[in-house]
C-alpha cells in the first residue's frame, strides 16, 4: 500500500471540467473535446508531484445511450492527448448508473471518493478535489476533500454571481483547471517556504 503522506493526490470530474460536456451526453471518443489549456494544466500537476484521479457520473451508460466499449475509447483518446502534452491520469473512477437506480456511486454521494481513497491507501481529509458543478464538491466533501468549483462547463453559471447555499463551505473558485493548477502549485510553494527546518535536515 501506498505511503499514506507520500501520495500527493487530486481528484478532478471529468465532463465540463476537463473536455466540453453536452446536454446530449459525451457519447463517444470523437465527442470529447479538452477544453483549452485542461490537459496542460493535468501536465503541470504531474510535474510538480501530483497523481491525477477523476471520479466521473457517466449515467449515459445506464442510460443506454452508450456503452462500456465506447467510454473504454473516450478514455484512450483522453489518455493520448494527455500523453501528448506531457501528463497522465491514474485512474478514472465512474459512476455507470442512471439517476434512479439509487446507487452510493453517483455523485452527489461520496461513494466514487471512498473507492479512490481505498485504492490509493489515502486519507481524503483535504485533498483537493475539483468539479464544474455543486454534486461534484458535494460528493468530494462528504468524504473529506477541499472543494474547488471551476467557473467552466456548468461552473459558468457560477461566473459574477455569489455561490449557492449548496455548496460546501469552504469553496475555493477558479476561472479554469488551468486557474486551479496554478494555485495548487503555487500554494504548496508557498508552504515549502514557510516550513520550518527540518531537524535531520
Amino acid at each position: 500500500m501506498p505511503d499514506r503522506q507520500a501520495v500527493k493526490l487530486v481528484i478532478l470530474d471529468r465532463d465540463g471540467t476537463i473536455n466540453q460536456d453536452s446536454d446530449e451526453f459525451v457519447k463517444s471518443p470523437e465527442e470529447w473535446i479538452p477544453l483549452p489549456g485542461a490537459l496542460e494544466a493535468i501536465a503541470r500537476l504531474n510535474h510538480a508531484g501530483w497523481q491525477v484521479v477523476i471520479a466521473s457520473n457517466q449515467s449515459g451508460l445506464g442510460r443506454g445511450l452508450f456503452d462500456v466499449a465506447a467510454l473504454n475509447a473516450m478514455h484512450a483518446r483522453m489518455y493520448k492527448l494527455l500523453a501528448t502534452a506531457g501528463g497522465r491520469v491514474e485512474a478514472v473512477f465512474y459512476c455507470p448508473h442512471a439517476p434512479e437506480e439509487g446507487c452510493e456511486c453517483r455523485k452527489p454521494k461520496p461513494g466514487l471518493f471512498v473507492q479512490i481513497g481505498e485504492r490509493f491507501g489515502v486519507d481524503l481529509t483535504g485533498v483537493p478535489a475539483a468539479g464544474d458543478s455543486v454534486r461534484d464538491l458535494q460528493a468530494g466533501a462528504a468524504a473529506g476533500c477541499e472543494p474547488h468549483l471551476i467557473l467552466t462547463g456548468k461552473g459558468v453559471a457560477w461566473r459574477n454571481v455569489p455561490l449557492s447555499p449548496d455548496f460546501p463551505a469552504g469553496t475555493l473558485v477558479h476561472e479554469d483547471l488551468a486557474s486551479f493548477a496554478r494555485y495548487l502549485i503555487a500554494r504548496e510553494e508557498r508552504r515549502a517556504r514557510l516550513a520550518p527546518p527540518r531537524a535531520d535536515a
